[in-house]
């Protein structure tokens, strides 16, 4: 049986664990994982169709360039939020894992398993690619966060509502109150 035959009969199976592990880093990761509405679930469904694409390219042993715009998918949504670079970038790290243990499961494709060292390079590859464009992904936020810090946009951005302050003094005053 062949390496790549074999990754493609599997393929639904490793997407599936890979998308799983993905977003068990999410603190909501139960709603990400629940809702399919793109519309609802903006960051479940860029994961899902980044995830899917880079899978499928990967497995059709495409040019690297060719990942960016699923990449770009993952990334951005990772770069906005609490993620440190490593963290942002482990998902793509972790396929080499979720592949080895998808193969380890079934006895006809265990034997496969020591074939993986040019595919853990190519995933390489996309990790790094993955961390390029988070860095610039998070020079772009940080710039953009310099132009409101000059402008003085950041006052009508970063600053609570006056209801939310009045209730901020009303607790400060009688904390047993919450209303």
């Amino acid at each position: 049986m062949k390496l790549s035959d074999t990754l493609q009969e599997k393929k639904k199976k490793i997407l599936s664990v890979w998308i799983a592990r993905t977003l068990d880093t999410y603190e909501s990761s139960a709603f990400f994982k629940q809702s399919r509405d793109h519309i609802a679930n903006p960051v479940g469904s860029n994961i899902r169709d980044g995830l899917a694409g880079i899978l499928e390219l990967l497995l059709n042993g495409s040019k690297p360039e060719d990942y960016f715009p699923f990449l770009e998918k993952v990334i951005r949504i990772r770069a906005v939020q609490q993620f440190t670079p490593s963290q942002a970038i482990v998902p793509f790290l972790e396929l080499k894992w979720v592949i080895r243990q998808v193969l380890s499961e079934d006895k006809n494709t265990q034997s496969l398993v020591p074939e993986l060292p040019d595919l853990d390079c190519e995933i390489d590859q996309i990790a790094l690619a993955a961390f390029d464009m988070y860095s610039l992904c998070r020079e772009q936020l940080y710039m953009v966060r310099i132009k409101e810090l000059k402008s003085g946009s950041y006052i009508l951005t970063d600053s609570p509502c006056v209801s939310a302050l009045l209730r901020e003094r009303k607790k400060q005053k009688d904390p047993d109150k919450l209303n």
